[in-house]
């Protein structure tokens, strides 16, 4: 939390929180620019910037000289040494990495796992590691919190992972046990929400207020909207499950499983049994499914691109979206055949849906949800001037 005085200042912790947001989404700026940014004038943009400078969360440096004549203006940047700790268990690797209030990502590390990790394996992995890294990159570093991007289910009123089913999981307080582990408050939310938010913020849904978020991981296919510029939370906390839906197959030779759901037929596994592998990342996937000229691998990605079109014709019109946009491997999917995937959902979509709809795969690519648990740490730290 950005405030420091008594209970009457309110406004003066909002207007800090919007200065450091806004220098923390947009980039650095000069005190000029913050003014027409934020609507503040001068002299309260002078005053914030100090307060915000003596709490060691933002630096003023030098600009580049732009061929003007006199000084150029300073920028005020986000502090460098400033950072959250982001954590995604996931069924076959843990991922953690610590990333700076300016989007630099100071230390990133996947520790790849035999046996499915536990809530309590998990807390004691990120705290082994922490303290590694305090030791060595993180040494200067300010951390300010942990967050946790989990695939599953997570209750928004007290952080609890309702449901991890891949993972194995039922009401899990993985927060506590992170924050035990690691002395870091600490906020979890799900994967494919985060992942949401950083390509909102960040990515290719940047400057668009309705978006549909499909994530793909090896869990399984995750989802989130974001409607009107606010993400669509649900009473609980839990939806977007895109995954669990019943997916429409016009073809029943398209089926795989008897009953299932969009992500038993869409699915990493397949993917990767088609070429041959038993595990392997997102680069390694996209770089076998390029490479193959296995007609059995087209016939399988084909098959797949036909099931995700229809998915995503359903949420276009249902929700009525400016982007959708794809993660993971449903990212690596569709890049196969991108305008073939925006063809076959424009062919399902209501015509006035399809307008202005657009097909987009995650800029951020591996980092889209590290990136999200990231900001939900600064946004309850940092941003919030409650």
């Amino acid at each position: 939390m950005v405030s420091v005085g008594t209970r009457g200042d309110g406004m003066r912790r909002a207007n800090l929180a919007l200065v450091l947001r806004t220098v923390h989404q947009q980039g650095p700026r000069s005190r000029s620019a913050l003014t027409g940014a934020t609507g503040l004038n001068r002299s309260t943009i002078a005053d914030l910037v100090n307060e915000l400078s003596r709490q060691g969360l933002v630096v003023e440096r030098a600009a580049d000289p732009d061929g003007r004549v006199g000084r150029p203006s300073p920028t005020v940047a986000p502090h460098p040494d400033v950072a959250a700790v982001a954590v995604n268990p996931e069924v076959d690797a843990l991922e953690i990495a610590a990333i700076g209030l300016d989007g630099t990502i100071l230390v990133r590390e996947r520790l790849p796992q035999d046996t499915l990790l536990t809530p309590e394996r998990t807390a004691d992995l990120v705290g082994e590691r922490l303290t590694a890294w305090r030791q060595g990159p993180l040494r200067s570093t300010r951390l300010v919190g942990a967050g946790i991007a989990v695939p599953g289910p997570v209750r928004a009123s007290d952080g609890m992972v309702r449901e991890a089913p891949h993972l194995h999981w039922t009401d899990a307080a993985i927060g506590a046990l992170v924050s035990r582990s690691t002395g870091l408050d600490a906020h979890v939310a799900n994967d494919a929400a985060l992942g949401a938010r950083a390509e909102h913020l960040f990515g290719a849904a940047r400057g668009v207020n309705d978006v549909v978020y499909l994530n793909g991981g090896a869990s399984g296919i995750g989802g989130a909207v974001i409607a009107g510029g606010a993400p669509l939370g649900g009473a609980g906390g839990y939806a977007g499950e895109f995954g669990q839906n019943r997916p429409g197959i016009v073809d029943e030779d398209d089926r795989r499983v008897p009953g299932g759901v969009l992500e038993d037929e869409v699915s990493r596994a397949l993917l990767l049994a088609a070429v041959g592998r038993d595990h392997g990342d997102d680069v390694e996937l996209a770089d076998a499914l390029t490479a193959s000229e296995d007609p059995r691998v087209r016939a399988e990605t084909a098959r797949q691109l036909r099931i995700l079109a229809t998915a995503l014709a359903n949420a276009a019109n249902a929700l009525n979206p400016a982007v959708i946009v794809l993660g993971g491997f449903l990212a690596v999917l569709a890049s196969l055949d991108l305008d073939g995937l925006d063809a076959a959902v424009r062919a399902q979509t209501m015509p006035a849906c399809a307008d202005d709809l657009r097909i987009a795969v995650a800029e951020l690519g591996g980092r889209r949800l590290l990136v999200g648990a990231a900001e939900a740490v600064f946004e309850a730290a940092l941003f919030s001037p409650l």
